[in-house]
């Protein structure tokens, strides 16, 4: 702790070296008050203990990363877009990163990016979509950039394969230890939950799926005035259960029963081979064709909505059911985009953290 400055009374007015006497010239008396002083102050500086030094701890600030499959289609990046924009508006002193899953589509933009005959045909996608990097490597840099808390939203729709792979990769890089506490890389690593939640007891699923099925409401008003059934397509997997498109299902016949809904994926079960039979057995005459996904990329324009005979559009058709398909990712709907948006605010405040 730093001490004041001792006062010249402090010390002692005689020693060997500075002896008072009446013959001293008038200028040196009046000078030596100055001299004991400075004396006085340089004794103190140099009793006083050093100043401790900076501890090299993470800092409070919070960084968001916006954990994304991606697509290769340029056509369907707005949906990808459009909630990063509605992050960056809802938190906008909170730095925002973009971070596509798939290896395929990183290497794909990473390879347009000195193509100049592709950046003239489509200016309008930001700079960054061409140099987008992992979610390990978006959170090193973020780490490096010294942000103690992030917080990772995927943009999934369901807690399938692909977030569950991140959900491992945050948990692995949250056991992270050292020997000294103020050595850790961050504080915290985050994670918040698909749009249809996750298992688990913090926050129900079944009320993520009340939500979505709210926000389907303008699909159900459109099949109605065309007389048709709805049908959504998910992505689907092998390696996970795809019930919670069921239970999705279930619910929004309950909320719409004027109009049948069904749930399709491009991979897995129920598959499009499945649902267009199950069309044709309920007699539907007509479908409305859904992506329900974050953005209307390879699986909407050819798995859903292709010319091939193995399409869910040529599979109803040979059925002598007709179809309209509606090319536009959930993402580019504000109202869905926003619920990353509220499920970010959901794991701050979970975590302690009061986004801005």
């Amino acid at each position: 702790m730093m001490t004041c400055p001792a006062t010249p009374s402090q010390f002692p007015t005689a020693t060997p070296a500075l002896t008072v006497t009446r013959r001293q010239p008038s200028a040196t008396r009046s000078a030596l008050p100055a001299l004991l002083a400075a004396l006085a102050l340089l004794l103190t500086l140099v009793a006083a203990p050093p100043a401790q030094a900076k501890v090299n701890v993470p800092s409070e600030e919070t960084a968001i990363v916006l954990a994304v499959f991606g697509t290769s289609f340029p056509e369907a990046v707005g949906g990808i877009l459009n909630i990063y924009h509605e992050v960056r508006v809802a938190y906008p002193e909170t730095t925002v990163r973009l971070a596509f899953t798939s290896n395929i589509i990183r290497r794909i933009w990473h390879s347009r990016r000195d193509d100049q005959e592709f950046l003239a045909a489509h200016p309008k996608i930001p700079r960054e979509i061409f140099a987008v990097k992992a979610p390990l490597a978006t959170i090193a840099d973020l780490v490096d950039e010294d942000y103690g808390h992030i917080i990772v939203q995927p943009t999934h729709i369901a807690a399938g394969e692909e977030f569950s792979d991140l959900a491992s990769l945050i948990h692995a890089l949250n056991t992270v230890t050292t020997v000294k506490e103020r050595n850790r890389p961050f504080q915290q690593i985050i994670l918040g939950r698909p749009a249809l939640g996750q298992p688990g007891i913090k926050f129900p699923y079944r009320q993520d799926l009340e939500r979505a099925a709210a926000l389907m409401a303008v699909d159900i008003e459109q099949a109605r005035q065309n007389n048709s059934a709805l049908v959504y397509m998910a992505h689907g997997n092998r390696t996970f259960s795809t019930g919670v498109f069921f239970e999705l299902e279930h619910l929004m016949r309950q909320h719409y029963p004027e109009t049948p809904t069904y749930f399709t994926m491009a991979t897995g079960f129920p598959d499009l081979e499945h649902t267009a039979q199950r069309l044709a057995d309920d007699g539907a005459s007509h479908a409305l064709l859904v992506p329900f996904m974050t953005v209307a990329g390879d699986h909407a324009r050819n798995d859903m909505a292709g010319d091939d005979e193995d399409s869910l559009q040529s599979l109803l058709q040979a059925r002598g059911i007709g179809s309209t398909a509606k090319l536009e990712g959930l993402g580019e709907r504000t109202d869905f985009a926003r619920i990353f948006v509220d499920n970010i605010r959901d794991a701050a405040t979970a975590a302690g953290i009061e986004l801005k």
